[in-house]
Order: C-alpha cells, then sequence, then structure tokens
C-alpha cells in the first residue's frame, strides 16, 4: 500500500533510509536521501495535481441544479448558490477552530432535506450532491508528471498527503489519476475539522508513520510557504518546495 514497486536506477542503496544518487544530474546536495530522509508529506493539490475549480459561476450550479431535480430536490441555481456559500460561511464562524474546515456532504444534505419534494436519504443524497458538483466545478483536472517521477524516484521512502480537501470527492481524484496507492495513507482536512496550516494535521502524519519523535527525519513538500513549509520548520521537519525538488532531481515533464 506503500508505494508500486518500480526499480530504480542510478542509484546504490546503503541503508533503508539512505540512498546514494549515481547519476551527475541527481547527485545535488539537498536530495531526500543526503537528509536521511525516513518519511515524506506532500500536499495534493498544486503539487501533485494541477487542477482549476470554478465554485463562483452559474453554469456550475445549473448542473447541480437540474440533477437534483431528477433526486427529489427542487432548487432554483440562484438560491443554490446563495444558499451553499450561507452555510459555509456559517459554519467556518461557528466553528472553534482557527484554521475549520466543513464537509460539504453534510451541507448538500441540509440543502437537500430543506429543499425535497419527495422522501429522499439526505445523507446518500448529501454524498453524491458533493460529487456532481465538484464535477461541474471542475475546469482543469491533471496529475504533475514531474511529481509521479518525484515519486517513482523516492519510491521506497514511506510517504503519506497531507491535504486541504474534501475526502467525499478528492479521494476520488486520487484514485482517478492514479496517485492513490502510492502513499500510505491520506489525510484530508474534512476528516478533522480543520485545514493547514494547523500543526496538528502533521503531527497526526508524523505518529501515524511512527516517526513523531524524529521529525528531523522528514520532509514536507508542497506548493504554499504558509501550508507546508513553515508548519514543517516550527515541527523540526524538513521542508522543500515542490517545483524547488522537480528542481533537484532535474525533473521535467
Amino acid at each position: 500500500m506503500g508505494g508500486k514497486n518500480i526499480s530504480r536506477k542510478n542509484e546504490l542503496e546503503t541503508d533503508e533510509c539512505t540512498i546514494v544518487p549515481t547519476d551527475p544530474m541527481m547527485a545535488r546536495e539537498d536530495t531526500f536521501e543526503n537528509f536521511h530522509i525516513k518519511g515524506l508529506i506532500f500536499d495534493c493539490y498544486q503539487t501533485l495535481i494541477d487542477i482549476h475549480t470554478d465554485e463562483h459561476t452559474i453554469e456550475t450550479y445549473d448542473t447541480v441544479s437540474a440533477w437534483l431535480a431528477y433526486h427529489g430536490v427542487k432548487i432554483k441555481p440562484e438560491k443554490l448558490w446563495d444558499t451553499y456559500m450561507f452555510k459555509v460561511k456559517e459554519r467556518m464562524e461557528d466553528s472553534k477552530e482557527i484554521y475549520p474546515e466543513v464537509r460539504v456532504e453534510e451541507i448538500f444534505a441540509e440543502i437537500c432535506m430543506e429543499n425535497a419534494i419527495w422522501k429522499i436519504d439526505e445523507k446518500i443524497l448529501g454524498i453524491e450532491t458533493s460529487r456532481v458538483f465538484r464535477a461541474a466545478s471542475i475546469r482543469k483536472l491533471r496529475p504533475f508528471p514531474q511529481s509521479i517521477k518525484l515519486i517513482e524516484h523516492c519510491i521506497n521512502i514511506p510517504k503519506c498527503i497531507v491535504s486541504n480537501g474534501q475526502r467525499v470527492f478528492s479521494e476520488l481524484e486520487l484514485r482517478f489519476l492514479g496517485l492513490y496507492d502510492y502513499f500510505d495513507f491520506v489525510i484530508f482536512s474534512s476528516d478533522v475539522g480543520y485545514k493547514k496550516p494547523d500543526l496538528r494535521l502533521f503531527m497526526t502524519a508524523l505518529k501515524r508513520m511512527g516517526l513523531e519523535l524524529e521529525p528531523e527525519c522528514v520532509m514536507s513538500i508542497g506548493d504554499s510557504y504558509e501550508n507546508e513549509i513553515l508548519p514543517a520548520k516550527k515541527l523540526g521537519m524538513r521542508s522543500m518546495n515542490i517545483k524547488e525538488a522537480w528542481e533537484h532531481y532535474g525533473i521535467t515533464d
């Protein structure tokens, strides 16, 4: 589950967590292996997945509204948009967390229940509506080929994902794009009710990796200084911007 068994060329193994690159293009000073890295924590969006969504156009809500009509929920696109945004804001403001997160399936379940015209299972419909909403809002969704090469280069190092994402559809996107099985586990902010840069997300990842006493042996990789780099530094972990990681390994698409 921790990764696909892909052979690594141009490397000599010296112990379970140290690899010495033999290719001059890979023998850079700050490679994972020179840091004696025992674990990697990846961000998801704009790190592994190149994505663009649009939740602020009426076309997105037109699609969801039309789909809901066939599932016992009558609500106009404009009302759906306003209600969704209001409920997200309300839950964020009511949360006691500094960086609050919601579960979109719960919000859509409420909307469906309030606008149902026949008996529905609001819990199941909330999940399905979340996925339709995501599909309707997607404008671009693809893996970064450079990141796939990076993952395959360090295939035998334990890896996880910590993401500000919604498990209800984000896990499916990782699976669809062929990324999910590279990782030992995935933590989404929707699982816990708070987002990065909350340190608890990284602390949970360290504990699940069995490296909570060795944070200096774990590297956080992402695209955001605030969400991936700074929290890692606060916990004594190492960190690297994803584009910096591509550059270090001479990876291009």
